[in-house]
């Protein structure tokens, strides 16, 4: 309860009252909330009032915490946003370690040396788990930890175009134009990364009958300036894993006809923590010679809260040693290769406790059990009549399901999202990568904790979605998307001017230009 001097004076009498009141009673809960500049004055967490030359140490709720918690509360349910690959469930030994390490900061490795340690074993497990080739037991891997797969993606990138630049002046050719092969159902870091270094970026277009890369196609695309190519391992609009094999095998024979050493990165920011579980037999990783880097998302089905990636390279020579700065000013000779400097070492603590407390056995069974969760769902909404399954189920993509409505409506998947927004589902409906935007979607990815007889309770509540718009007519769905997209509260609290949308002038029948706003690429 607040007992502040500037709180409790009697307006008659100007003497202090010894009761307190709540919070919602102050002055606090009837004033906007910060949301520009700092505010003047403090807000109270502890005060010490005197009644009766007695000295109470009167704790009470913080105000501070309080308004923004109530905010806060306004937010979707974690458990129940089935969007989002992240993970949104951990133990709580792992979560009271990482409040007991909140603090700590990473970098520092000669204040903080064994966290260091833990990070190198994390490397360690990790590339073995991607079968990178060990000259004995305790041999070092090469690899780092990042803030996620997009720093990681950049780092790998960076690495592939610094050594295509050594080989090429090594050969006295021009280390101009330098390009990179990838499936146009990349994830948007992606397109940042070729974007930040200068890479022109060639796309394998995605197909009706192709919902990610043809290996063949990307073997077409290579050339002399090739840095590298992509496979990604869970696509992120239909969780497929791409060929790896098969690309390899393809980029060794174009290798061995002209002389190029062309590597392949893997993006296995969301498979890299399933498939060796589910598919051991699979071979997408560092078993095939021409993968040189790999990265993996610990945040997604490495099971640890947002916040850590990973990079993983075959060997030293994947990764050159000038992208590697030494520092000595934090009190010991360190070597760093990062894009930020300084981060948190708990969520690292947090994936060394998730690799030790479930070890391969216990990966095993949540992967499978995901798997299998994911299957029924795809198999009874497929069992509706309703909807066409664009996923691999069976374990042979990740534990997601992505569908569309098979057959025209007057309503379509953005409007059963936004039905089940509703009942607090979080299930994201989206269209197709470049060249198939007339293609929508919905997902639902398959987390840790999405039990099945939550499955059961969306599957219940989509059926209900859908029969509830079969009632509507088309003018009751068009004016519901209006009124959804005034109301929305992305539009309340973005200042749409202070954002410049890229024009680009397109012709139209007539022939004249008229400008349209340029398209968004890659989805989350």
């Amino acid at each position: 309860r607040i007992n502040a001097s500037t709180e409790n004076v009697d307006e008659s009498t100007g003497l202090r009252s010894p009761v307190g009141t709540t919070i919602y009673g102050s002055r606090w809960a009837t004033e906007e909330i910060p949301r520009f500049d700092m505010p003047i004055e403090e807000m109270p967490s502890i005060s010490l009032t005197c009644i009766n030359q007695i000295i109470l140490l009167l704790i009470f709720l913080d105000v501070a915490y309080r308004l923004i918690k109530d905010e806060l509360a306004l937010d979707g349910n974690p458990a129940l946003n089935l969007a989002s690959f992240v993970t949104t469930y951990m133990e709580d030994e792992a979560e009271k370690l990482m409040a007991e390490n909140l603090s700590k900061n990473f970098i520092d490795y000669e204040e903080y040396p064994q966290t260091a340690e833990i990070c190198n074993r994390c490397v360690n497990m990790i590339a073995r788990l991607f079968n990178a080739p060990m000259h004995d037991a305790k041999q070092e891997s090469i690899g780092c930890s990042t803030v996620g797969s997009s720093e990681a993606i950049i780092l790998a990138t960076l690495a592939m175009k610094r050594r295509w630049q050594h080989m090429r002046r090594a050969k006295g050719l021009s280390t101009e134009n330098p390009n990179f092969v990838l499936g146009a159902n990349c994830q948007v870091a992606w397109h940042k990364a070729l974007l930040y270094l200068e890479i022109e970026p060639r796309e394998v277009e995605c197909t009706e009958d192709l919902l990610y890369m043809d290996p063949q196609k990307a073997a077409n695309l290579v050339d002399e300036n090739t840095i590298g190519v992509c496979a990604i391992l869970g696509s992120t609009y239909t969780g497929h894993y791409e060929d790896v094999k098969t690309l390899n095998n393809l980029l060794e024979e174009k290798c061995e006809e002209n002389g190029w050493d062309i590597g392949i990165h893997v993006d296995a920011a969301s498979g890299g923590f399933v498939a060796p579980f589910v598919v051991p037999e699979l071979e997408w990783d560092f078993r095939l010679k021409r993968v040189v880097s790999i990265n993996a998302s610990g945040h997604k089905y490495g099971l640890t809260y947002a916040g850590v990636g990973w990079a993983v390279w075959r060997s030293p020579e994947y990764l050159p040693q000038d992208l590697i700065f030494n520092i000595n000013y934090l009190g010991s000779d360190q070597a760093s290769f990062t894009l930020n400097f300084s981060k948190g070492a708990s969520h690292i603590i947090a994936q060394y406790y998730v690799l030790i407390r479930l070890g391969r056995t216990g990966f095993k069974k949540i992967m499978t059990n995901l798997t299998g969760t994911a299957d029924r769902l795809a198999d009874r909404l497929k069992n509706t009549g309703r909807f066409t399954i664009l996923s691999q189920g069976e374990g042979l993509g990740l534990p997601l399901v992505a569908f569309r409505l098979n057959s025209p409506h007057h309503y379509d998947e953005f409007d059963i999202s936004a039905r089940l927004r509703e009942r607090g589902w979080i299930v994201p409906a989206y269209t197709m990568a470049k060249d198939l935007e007339n293609m929508k979607l919905l997902r639902v990815v398959v987390r840790e904790d999405f039990s099945r007889s939550r499955c059961d309770i969306l599957i219940r509540d989509i059926l209900a979605a859908v029969k509830s718009l079969d009632t509507w007519d088309e003018k009751a769905v068009e004016d519901t998307r209006i009124l959804s997209a005034e109301q929305s509260h992305s539009a309340m609290h973005v200042n749409i001017s202070s954002f410049k949308i890229n024009v680009v002038e397109e012709e139209d029948a007539s022939g004249l230009k008229s400008p349209t706003a340029k398209k968004a690429v890659g989805i989350c």
